[in-house]
């Protein structure tokens, strides 16, 4: 056994853990245990239990992003003071200044990749699983938490026709062209769903300046090639992982969603959506405030008691006159 399966060894035993987990409920309400479909509820089951586990991680990673795009004029000043200096001390001293204002905003540029670094062991191990289905069913023995006879149910259960554990470049039994039909279905929609996600975010939550920086330039290239990536590779992939990133994939572009139309970045179109949308309900805008939400009332009176504070003048005061 390599290192790689060694790390990989308890996300796989976990990952097979709860699928037969959710297999076995399914089964005992009356749902067929050699069922594609059981499977295939088993495997959906399994990304809401990683998503949901996820939840904290995203609140963190979407603070992050926040940051990220608070920084960006500092970040701008910051290139323009090092332009055209090339030399060691002065790209040591950039670098060093950019590391102290990620610290300052807290983030840094990796945050919006650490839920689907996360996700990945689970991703690698689950592709393990069904890809060893096979060989495990034909040497009598079970993979991680499932069993023999659990390893030869998925193995001989099918949706639409084409077996979980078949893929579009190795095939794997069933009927061929509803494997070729289903992987090819699965992967325009694993990288559509992908692809739309990135896309929602760039056009709607993001201001003019976070859009220009050279940090966003960078994620438009991942835009179109992250996409691509998966797509290619998705020819490799078992059915059940399609299934499964796919779904991971609608999870996300949900979660997007809703905190674009509820929790949108200030001065991105989104937020100027909502608050026209507030706006046409005869509802008070929500200002943030040190990043949180306030009651729009106790904020605007904050603000005039400030403008009041700022604006008065000062009357001078006269000295009192000593009597003659």
């Amino acid at each position: 056994m390599d290192i790689f399966e060694t790390i990989l060894a308890p996300f796989k035993w976990l990952v097979s853990a709860i699928m037969v987990g959710f297999h076995d409920g399914l089964s005992a309400i009356g749902m067929p245990a050699a069922s594609g479909w059981t499977w295939t509820l088993a495997i959906i089951g399994l990304v809401l239990v990683i998503r949901a586990a996820l939840i904290p991680v995203f609140v963190k990673q979407i603070k992050a992003q926040r940051g990220m795009q608070l920084l960006q004029p500092d970040l701008k000043k910051m290139q323009d003071k090092y332009k055209g200096k090339t030399d060691q001390l002065s790209r040591q001293a950039m670098a060093q200044e950019q590391m102290a204002l990620y610290k300052k905003h807290g983030t840094n540029p990796f945050s919006a990749c650490l839920p689907m670094l996360i996700q990945m062991p689970f991703f690698f191990a689950l592709f393990q699983v069904l890809s060893g289905i096979s060989s495990a069913k034909a040497g009598g023995h079970g993979i991680g938490a499932m069993s023999p006879e659990q390893v030869k149910q998925f193995d001989e259960s099918t949706i639409f026709g084409a077996p979980l554990s078949a893929s579009l470049l190795h095939g794997g039994g069933g009927n061929q062209m509803s494997v070729w039909i289903l992987s090819i279905v699965m992967i325009l929609a694993m990288t559509a769903s992908q692809f739309i996600t990135q896309k929602q975010i760039m056009a709607k939550n993001m201001s003019e300046e976070a859009l220009a920086s050279p940090f966003m330039r960078q994620q438009k290239m991942m835009l179109y090639i992250l996409p691509v990536v998966f797509g290619v590779g998705g020819i490799n992939f078992p059915i059940g992982v399609l299934i499964y990133w796919t779904t991971t994939n609608l999870w996300t572009m949900g979660q997007q969603f809703f905190v674009i139309r509820r929790m949108p970045t200030p001065g991105s179109p989104a937020a100027k959506a909502l608050a026209e949308r507030r706006a046409a309900k005869g509802l008070p805008a929500l200002p943030l405030l040190g990043g949180k939400k306030v009651d729009a009332e106790a904020a605007e009176a904050s603000a005039a008691a400030a403008v009041e504070a700022k604006t008065q003048r000062v009357q001078p005061q006269r000295k009192n006159r000593k009597r003659k």
